[in-house]
């Protein structure tokens, strides 16, 4: 039986495959010039459903998003044709919700394991912090206070990377390619919208982003998707100037939807000389405000 389906998840489908289509260079794609003009960018719904092997037809209701009947045949199809790469294959299989499963529970409260809090201690001279769901900021040590932000001094609805990312002007200008980084932290949330539909919160930040800055609003709209992955940053620092840091994400067995963050630099690398004063220079000034050097690591709830 076929009918509209205005869920979030389906427009996110009928969306993402209106847009990736439109990325897509007939030419590349092997498309014979048959001399009509193309009224908008990229393959035409036919040429899809050619490469595809499936009717225009069913192409023409799934960007309508009026049928709930994606199989996984058909979306492996489609993840070839429109030739997405593996993070952009697996949005496609999560907004498409094929293994029909409800939505994982997620717990009220983000915890950090006192184990966790310890590990951020013993590491003075490596930025680190601890994500949770939606970027959030639950941990953090004295060294990435030093190069990020002070996090301790933020209401803990503003710890949140998405939102420093793209509102706080002092942490937006640290980075040297902004609209790079801020690129990539769009496709990784619209990674996660797809994963979390039912995710009120996150709702409400792809809302707030998208009415509060137009880039965000435009990038949303592009559909691009990614997983998280390694990093390579380059920072501009009031304090050292220019530095360009590795950035690790590293999975908690414990708690699956918590990551380990750090920064480092390369060995002997002008970055580490860098860092290294950086550091030194913030327990300076930190002593001279506090009793104690550095502040131990907090949770934001």
């Amino acid at each position: 039986m076929e009918h509209h389906d205005n869920s979030p998840d389906r427009n996110e489908l009928a969306g993402f495959l209106r847009a990736r289509r439109a990325a897509l260079d007939p030419r590349r794609m092997g498309m014979p010039d048959d001399g009509r003009p193309r009224r908008v960018p990229g393959l035409r719904r036919e040429e899809l459903a050619q490469l595809a092997h499936v009717s225009i037809d069913y192409i023409v209701r799934l960007e309508q998003g009026r049928t709930r009947q994606v199989s996984r045949p058909v979306l492996d199809a489609l993840a070839d044709a429109l030739r997405l790469a593996p993070d952009e294959r697996s949005y496609l299989f999560a907004v498409a919700d094929v293994t029909q499963t409800p939505p994982a529970r997620q717990p009220a409260e983000q915890r950090v394991d006192p184990q966790l809090l310890r590990l951020l201690d013993g590491m003075p001279d490596i930025p680190a912090l601890v994500l949770g769901r939606r970027q959030d900021v639950l941990a953090w040590n004295s060294a990435a206070v030093a190069l990020l932000t002070d996090f301790g001094a933020l209401p803990p609805r503003e710890r949140n990377l998405y939102r420093l990312t793209f509102l706080d002007e002092a942490f937006r200008a640290l980075y040297a390619d902004w609209p790079r980084v801020a690129r990539e932290c769009v496709a990784v949330l619209r990674m996660e919208a797809g994963r979390h539909p039912d995710d009120p919160v996150l709702t409400s930040l792809v809302g707030e982003l998208s009415v509060r800055d137009p880039d965000f609003r435009a990038w949303w709209g592009s559909h691009q998707v990614r997983g998280p992955r390694e990093l390579t940053k380059t920072y501009r620092h009031p304090v050292v100037g220019t530095l360009t840091l590795d950035v690790q994400q590293l999975s908690v067995d414990t708690r699956p939807d918590q990551r380990l963050i750090t920064y480092t630099a390369p060995p002997g690398s002008p970055a580490e000389e860098a860092l290294h004063f950086l550091l030194h220079w913030s327990a300076r000034t930190t002593g001279r405000r506090n009793d104690r050097p550095t502040e131990r690591p907090r949770r934001d709830r």
